[in-house]
């Protein structure tokens, strides 16, 4: 069912509305839609307010958590357009019964993958260890050399197979690797397509010198790397999680880490980012740490915002959402 020129509320701030919605993006919004923009970030009279006159919800990054209750019993709103691709914390689940949620995660998937990647390569090629020794005046000639400095050939496993693992496996493509995918819900023909093999967590961790966690955090894969589990890593391996970090217990990260027998990468952390000034892993000379950027810049988000608007202008045309998200979905996404 068609509806004529829907009310639209885009809850943004002022800096990630900028980011999100270039001038291309709000004309294409302003063709199909009457739109009006609120900055409020909690719950409050004036917000449920200007909820209530909605037919459609714009969200992003700091958007306030979305409640039954600031819907209303008498809501008008049937569509959350999400700028982003993890909703989960963002949205009550029982308003996924009633209302259409969609999200916009694959320019994010890119962007983390390609970050994956970026960051297994220069673990791999020691890049910040050569860089601090010629900041040093360290002479090397070509009569020093060490083995394994290159991805090429190389086993490397990858905790979930979802969208950021299944991008990040077609970038390996041309390293002739072996690759390994845990991930209880991935399906074999899923992993034929992708040319991995499906194997179980200890074997993966206890037989890849790379390892990329890229799996959803649930109650079963909180701490999924516990002192056990990192102690199974090869000497000499090289963790990277671009997920979520609590999939890592840190604490048993920090002592494996001063033991000298791995190297990590983390673009997430546990606590959540940003991590404390002080934090121990900072001070660590055998981690990469970033401040949780893997999904990319600018380019990325006005992307993602130009695919929301695209979401709602097929809404106003009666037309169906193309990323969908329902609550079956919620229990295997981060």
């Amino acid at each position: 069912m068609k509806v004529t020129r829907p009310n639209v509320l885009v809850l943004a701030s002022d800096v990630l509305f900028q980011h999100f919605f270039p001038s291309a993006a709000l004309e294409k919004l302003g063709a199909a839609t009457e739109w009006t923009r609120s900055s409020l970030r909690e719950d409050s009279t004036e917000l449920r307010h200007e909820i209530s006159t909605a037919d459609v919800l714009m969200t992003t990054w700091h958007s306030p958590f979305l409640t039954p209750d600031m819907l209303g019993t008498k809501s008008s709103v049937k569509l959350i357009a999400h700028c982003g691709g993890e909703v989960k914390s963002r949205i009550a689940e029982s308003i996924f019964d009633y209302v259409t949620v969609t999200n916009a995660a694959d320019p994010m998937s890119r962007g983390v993958a390609e970050m994956t990647l970026a960051l297994v390569l220069t673990l791999v090629r020691r890049i910040p260890e050569y860089a601090n020794e010629m900041r040093k005046g360290v002479i090397r000639t070509n009569e020093q050399v060490s083995e394994g400095e290159t991805l090429f050939g190389r086993k490397v496993g990858i905790v979930g197979f979802g969208r950021i693992g299944r991008t990040f496996a077609q970038l390996l493509k041309p390293f002739n690797l072996e690759l390994l995918v845990t991930d209880p819900y991935a399906q074999q023909n899923v992993a034929e397509v992708n040319n991995v093999r499906l194997v179980e967590l200890d074997e993966l961790v206890s037989s890849c010198s790379v390892v990329v966690l890229a799996a959803a955090l649930t109650p079963e894969t909180r701490h999924l790397f516990d002192k056990r589990r990192l102690g199974l890593l090869l000497d000499g391996s090289y963790l990277i999680n671009v997920a979520r970090g609590g999939l890592i217990d840190n604490q048993a990260l920090v002592e494996e880490l001063k033991s000298g027998r791995i190297t990590a990468a983390l673009d997430v952390t546990d606590p959540l980012e940003p991590l404390p000034e002080n934090h121990e892993l900072r001070k660590l000379p055998n981690i990469i740490l970033t401040p949780h950027i893997a999904a990319g810049g600018l380019e990325m988000r006005r992307e993602i915002g130009m695919l929301a608007v695209e979401e709602v202008v097929r809404f106003s045309n009666g037309q169906p959402p193309l990323n969908r998200v329902t609550r079956e979905m919620l229990a295997t996404m981060t």
